[in-house]
């Protein structure tokens, strides 16, 4: 039996996907927790057992992992909670409902940045290796998957690219660093939940298959777009200003300027590219196929 949390997210739609296709033959059952049940792929009905509710919830992860073997955890980070409530806190129920029923195996969604000198400072990040060492403090053997930042973050940017040619961030246009596809992460998460010889803690980074700058990403989007795509730079107080105007719990808000600050001075260049960490999704097929329609829709 496998458990999959946040089922209908980035990742957990295309592992959930992946699941039900390699997931029979090998002989593995499927078991998602969800808060709306109406948001699973058609092809999830009547193939998987539904819990219904929220895997912050210490009564529905009880239902959720008894009889499990494999869990596969991702905690929403709600902006709306401090670092910490939103990783440790969130996930206290789930650590706790893992012991009490045994469950083997664990394969979490992390970043990049453990053992770096910036990791203690990283802030959403920091706060998300702080839950892996919860989990594998737990007992069960655990991988986090270590990645950097998403393709899918830009689908944020879509309107402003659409309406102005501009995209923002806060990083040096110049600086370049590994972006990867929720889809490839869903895919690696896929085989660690099916094979489960692996035993004890551990990370695997999932880095894509290049580094990219921004200036990088405004190139290939011209090309694709046809149509110019510019990089502008926020400084990071404008940044802090307008999230909190957004409504954003503050310590939330500094959490996510920290990352970005520590990401801007090379938290993601600790992590070797080899033929194992590599993922196979570039930008140019991800934006070709998943942010240009979102862009010239």
């Amino acid at each position: 039996m496998i458990v999959i949390t946040a089922p209908t997210g980035n990742i957990g739609r295309p592992l959930l996907s992946r699941l039900l296709e390699s997931a029979p033959a090998a002989g593995e059952e499927l078991r998602v927790v969800v808060r709306d049940p109406a948001r699973l792929p058609d092809a999830a009905r009547g193939r998987v057992e539904v819990i219904v509710g929220s895997h912050g919830d210490a009564e529905v992860v009880d239902r959720a992992f008894r009889g499990a073997d494999a869990v596969f955890w991702l905690a929403p980070p709600d902006a709306s909670l401090t670092p910490y409530d939103a990783y440790s806190g969130f996930s206290g129920p789930a650590v706790r409902a893992l012991a009490d029923h045994g469950v083997g195996h664990v394969v979490g969604v992390s970043a990049l940045g453990r053992g770096t000198p910036l990791a203690d400072r990283a802030g959403l990040v920091t706060a998300s290796l702080a839950l892996d060492d919860l989990i594998a403090h737990s007992g069960v053997a655990y991988r986090a998957l270590a990645n950097p930042s998403f393709f899918e973050n830009l689908l944020e940017e879509a309107d402003s690219i659409r309406e102005t040619g501009v995209f923002t961030d806060v990083v040096d246009a110049d600086r370049k660093a590994p972006l990867v596809a929720a889809a490839d992460i869903a895919a690696v998460a896929a085989g660690l939940l099916l094979d489960r010889s692996w035993t004890g803690s551990g990370s695997v980074p999932v880095l894509g298959p290049q580094d990219l700058s921004p200036n990088d990403l405004a190139r290939i989007m011209t090309e694709q777009f046809g149509r110019p795509v510019r990089y502008e730079r926020q400084a990071f107080d404008d940044l802090y200003t307008t999230l909190v105007h957004y409504g954003l719990n503050e310590a939330f808000v500094r959490g996510i300027v920290d990352m970005k600050r520590a990401k801007d001075q090379g938290l993601d260049a600790g992590a070797v590219r080899t033929p194992d960490t590599a993922s196979p999704t570039g930008f140019e097929q991800w934006c070709a196929r998943t942010l240009k329609p979102a862009v010239l829709s």
